[in-house]
């Protein structure tokens, strides 16, 4: 299960785990105009554990889930308006 909301500076999502125990802390994922961060509860040291992501990490990590094991880079093509 998941939600979305909008906020004034970022769309947050939450995913939260179901199903049969053990169940994951719920992850939310809050998207910036410059950056994605993902927030996690974490039992053992009792912190949120947050992790930020660029715009380029995030544009890799969505090819990366598509392609098969590999060293990848990708590159931007430049297109001129005439």
């Amino acid at each position: 299960m998941f939600t979305i909301e909008h906020d004034f500076d970022a769309t947050v999502i939450t995913l939260v785990d179901e199903g049969t125990a053990p169940l994951a802390e719920d992850i939310t994922i809050s998207a910036f105009e410059e950056c994605v961060t993902l927030e996690q509860y974490d039992a053992q040291s009792d912190r949120v554990q947050k992790i930020t992501l660029s715009e380029a990490q995030l544009r890799d990590l969505a090819a990366a889930l598509d392609l098969p094991e590999g060293i990848y880079q990708i590159k931007t093509v430049r297109v001129e308006e005439s």
